[in-house]
């Protein structure tokens, strides 16, 4: 197992397939995008699928979550699932994704053992959207959504983040149009891991303004706290159930005590923490020739020295260096 010093153990894999991305948002990225990570420098499909099949039948990992950049963008990605799909224990697959691209491959990706999607969309106007992401492809992500539903990629999930004075006042919008549309709402507070370190505490919405917003509309119940798990979002009913909604308050509300993720980038290194500032490298190892247990070892060693928290709350706090795309959400 992926055992820490504080007795947690890691299930959950979060696989970056790419840094690349078809958007340009705000809160990631600039304009003109990043310096992509070199092909050769890029796990090839069968060295992912080897280093989740490590983590799967030697590391107990049972949750695995394909990211980015955007996955969408990854050419094997349909194979990949369904190789990572075949292995046993089966582990249970998902994607987060901007949505562009899964109208015509969410059936395909459904046939080949995906189960869910996370899909990030922060705003209902178009307006807003390509303000944001400096893309007019709003059209596209919704249809990428309708697509998830159609062939049963439940539950969908649509991930928000707020920006103030762009969107902050679509909070209870956002949530009304995701009852209507049967897809769970989560606010994720904007986080520290912009490409050009921007971020600023005093400019985040936080996860109390976003429950403000959102009782002034609805009314929220929150869930039993051991309902919740490991799960990095709080959750309420609305409206008394049975449809609810998240929050993310990885800022102001750390969830670090009950953490269980394991992180693997595109280049293949591990990642014991999203905020992390140092990495253990996997790719090496494995073109060395290393045995799936050697992998297992080192993965291991680089768990057991993750840290209680992120540190957020410290005043010595340093942005990770990699921004989120590369890091994979």
């Amino acid at each position: 197992m992926l055992l820490d010093t504080y007795g947690r153990v890691a299930t959950d894999l979060r696989v970056s397939l790419t840094d690349r991305c078809n958007l340009r948002c705000t809160y990631c990225m600039p304009e003109e995008g990043l310096q992509w990570l070199a092909k050769p420098d890029l796990l090839t499909d069968d060295e992912i699928v080897r280093l989740v099949g490590v983590a799967v039948t030697r590391l107990g990992v049972t949750e695995v979550r394909f990211t980015g950049g955007e996955p969408l963008l990854r050419p094997g990605l349909v194979d990949i699932v369904a190789r990572c799909a075949a292995l046993a224990p089966r582990p249970r697959i998902s994607l987060t994704t901007n949505g562009i691209g899964l109208a015509r491959t969410a059936e395909a990706l459904r046939d080949a053992g995906l189960d869910r999607v996370n899909v990030s969309l922060d705003t209902l106007r178009p307006d807003v959207f390509a303000t944001l992401t400096r893309r007019k492809r709003h059209h596209d992500v919704l249809a990428g959504l309708a697509a998830a539903r159609a062939v049963g990629l439940t539950p969908v999930k649509v991930n928000a983040v707020l920006m103030r004075g762009v969107n902050d006042d679509e909070a209870a919008d956002l949530l009304a149009w995701a009852l209507a549309e049967d897809y769970e709402l989560r606010f994720i507070e904007q986080m520290p891991l912009d490409a050009q370190h921007g971020w600023q505490r005093s400019d985040m919405v936080t996860a109390e303004e976003i429950l403000a917003r959102l009782t002034a509309r609805f009314s929220l119940t929150p869930e039993a706290s051991d309902d919740r798990g490991s799960a990095p979002a709080e959750r309420w009913l609305v409206d008394g159930g049975p449809a609810r909604v998240g929050v993310i308050a990885s800022v102001t509300r750390p969830f670090c005590r009950a953490c269980d993720r394991t992180r693997l980038t595109a280049d293949g290194q591990v990642r014991n923490c999203l905020f992390a500032r140092e990495e253990s490298d996997l790719r090496t190892a494995l073109r060395s020739g290393a045995s799936d247990e050697r992998v297992a070892e080192l993965w291991r060693a680089a768990m057991w020295g993750k840290k209680a928290g992120s540190g957020l709350d410290d005043p010595s706090f340093l942005q990770p260096q990699r921004p989120m795309s590369a890091i994979g959400g």
